[in-house]
């Protein structure tokens, strides 16, 4: 960090010494114009204000608002004193160059409406220069060429703040982004594997009161169950560490067999869930096999969660006749009044309808005639495919 200042420090010293260079050149050029056009000492007034412009833009890091603001009431005098005294048109070259600038450097770094102040005083300096020069028929050339060094530094000044505003709009989206994975991920990972321990719990309790033998199996299976909770917590968390070393977990394919296993966790425990799935190797792309297995995760977590009076639970997955879209529908037989996905204080549907239409699919959840509710998903299989290969 301390490099990086000293560094910065010296650039910023290289372009103040340059500036002092062109500074002083502009001066000498407009005294020698001067000098030879309208001789005597005519040169005088205009080469000491502009060298007062110049020192003002040589220190407009120890103020940039106020040196600005300066350095427009100096151009403005000036204006007012060459044509009443009859001297040669202001802003001369030297002044203009200043003004240029101080312009620029506040429309680069001050707040909106404090930059635009500034821009709108140098415009009217320039408009002042203007109708003085039509006024009294004199200068007129040396008025274009204000106008013109005002125009570079409003684009001086525009761009590299435009620039800094797209690269920060740019990082803004990028951290939102991957909190809402980070968020989906946990959401997916704590939900899930919590509320399978609860439910083994529970589970435990009643083998426990009723065969007392069996419940050393059921504090295995809660085991087992935490453990799997702490693995996958892990490569969450080492999402947060290092995003390039667990690209491999990230980018893992859910299989077939490990929805199965998904199935496998939830049936048993008050629930009967049924899987049925397509013949044949899948061959999805990674972003559909992983976005369809958050779906029936999700969707059985909630089930278990909210409608405790659910008893049947079917996972179906189904391939396109034209084989462009994959689609997994959950449906339950809660009773008619009970919903698996409450309105309020929930993220886990908002975090599947992201995966879904991050994807270019649908998600329709909602109850179905009669009792239970459904949840039914469509992912595009070419979609997804370009959205795996930019990755």
């Amino acid at each position: 960090m301390k490099g990086r200042g000293s560094l910065s420090g010296w650039v910023g010293f290289a372009v103040d010494a340059g500036l002092g260079v062109g500074f002083a050149a502009a001066l000498a050029f407009q005294a020698y114009r001067i000098a030879d056009s309208w001789g005597g000492a005519y040169w005088q007034f205009g080469c000491v204000a502009g060298a007062v412009m110049c020192g003002l833009a040589l220190v407009r890091r120890r103020g940039r608002l106020w040196a600005a603001i300066a350095g427009l009431a100096v151009a403005a005098v000036a204006i007012v004193v060459a044509r009443l005294a009859g001297l040669p048109s202001e802003p001369g070259p030297a002044m203009a160059l200043g003004l240029s600038v101080l312009v620029g450097s506040a429309v680069r770094v001050l707040p909106a409406w404090r930059a635009g102040a500034v821009a709108a005083g140098g415009g009217a300096v320039v408009a002042g220069g203007l109708l003085a020069a039509f006024v009294f028929s004199t200068g007129s050339v040396v008025a274009v060429l204000n106008g013109a060094a005002w125009l570079a530094a409003l684009v001086a000044g525009l761009g590299p703040r435009l620039l800094a505003a797209r690269r920060r709009a740019m990082a803004d989206r990028v951290r939102r982004n991957e909190r809402l994975v980070l968020a989906r991920e946990l959401h997916d990972v704590v939900a899930h594997h919590i509320t399978s321990i609860v439910l083994q719990a529970q589970a435990g309790q009643l083998l426990a009161r009723k065969q007392p033998h069996t419940a050393e199996g059921s504090l295995a299976d809660i085991e087992a169950a935490g453990s799997d909770a702490l693995a996958a917590t892990r490569r969450v968390v080492g999402l947060l560490r290092d995003a390039t070393e667990n690209s491999n977990d990230n980018d893992k394919t859910h299989s077939a067999e490990q929805l199965g296993e998904l199935v496998k966790r939830f049936d048993g425990h008050g629930l009967v869930v049924r899987l049925s799935l397509p013949d044949g190797e899948s061959g999805w792309p990674p972003e559909v096999a992983r976005t369809l297995y958050r779906v029936v995760q999700e969707s059985l977590t909630n089930i278990s969660r909210h409608a405790p009076n659910a008893r049947h639970v079917t996972v179906t997955v189904t391939v396109a006749r034209d084989q462009d879209a994959v689609r997994v529908q959950v449906v339950d037989d809660a009773p008619p009044g009970v919903t698996p996905y409450p309105h309020r204080g929930g993220y886990g549907l908002i975090g599947m309808r992201e995966r879904v239409e991050a994807l270019g699919g649908t998600l329709s959840v909602g109850p179905r005639r009669g009792a239970g509710w459904s949840v039914l998903a469509t992912l595009p299989i070419a979609t997804a495919a370009s959205v795996s290969g930019r990755r």
